[in-house]
């Protein structure tokens, strides 16, 4: 099947799919906010960097759009007709890369929590999604020696990088 777009305009339609900020990830930062909960983006220096992260409660959360994590709900199970050899095989790294870091964020001490953008569309997901992260946070005893707050993430999320070596020439005079 050909492309409906000229190269330029498919171009510039792709330039426009986000990576961070996304109107799912906004949904799920709303929701921690109305529900008094805190928490921090950028993932905190962890493997595959969640997009939110709760250091105090042990979570860590991953807002997957269904086609581009292959989920199995019917648009995440959705074929590309164009290029369909590429984007199969992204599609699969993709799977094959976020069991890897879900692995090593719960090997680290931390729950994991995945929202698929299509469970945000249920009327009930905000208490489900709320209580998820409240039970997660239940589960962590604070005499746990295998809590997330290790060292190495200590180090990135609590210092400010004005304090890291290797930044010069930003102070002013």
């Amino acid at each position: 099947m050909t492309d409906i777009f000229t190269p330029e305009k498919r171009s510039a339609v792709m330039r426009r799919v986000k990576g961070r900020d996304t109107a799912p990830e906004m949904k799920i930062r709303r929701m921690l906010r109305a529900a008094g909960i805190g928490y921090r983006l950028g993932g905190c220096g962890l493997p595959g960097r969640p997009d939110v992260v709760m250091k105090g409660r042990g979570v860590a959360v991953f807002v997957h759009g269904c086609f581009w994590h292959g989920h199995d709900c019917p648009r995440g199970s959705r074929a590309p007709k164009a290029n369909a050899d590429y984007w199969r095989a992204k599609i699969d790294r993709n799977r094959a890369r976020d069991t890897r870091v879900g692995a090593a964020l719960a090997q680290g001490g931390w729950r994991v929590l995945t929202v698929w953008e299509c469970e945000m569309r249920a009327a009930d997901f905000e208490a489900k999604f709320t209580q998820a992260v409240l039970d997660q946070a239940a589960a962590l005893s604070p005499s746990s020696p295998a809590s997330p707050a290790s060292d190495a993430c200590d180090s990135t999320c609590d210092s400010a990088p004005s304090k890291e070596a290797g930044v010069r020439g930003l102070g002013t005079k």
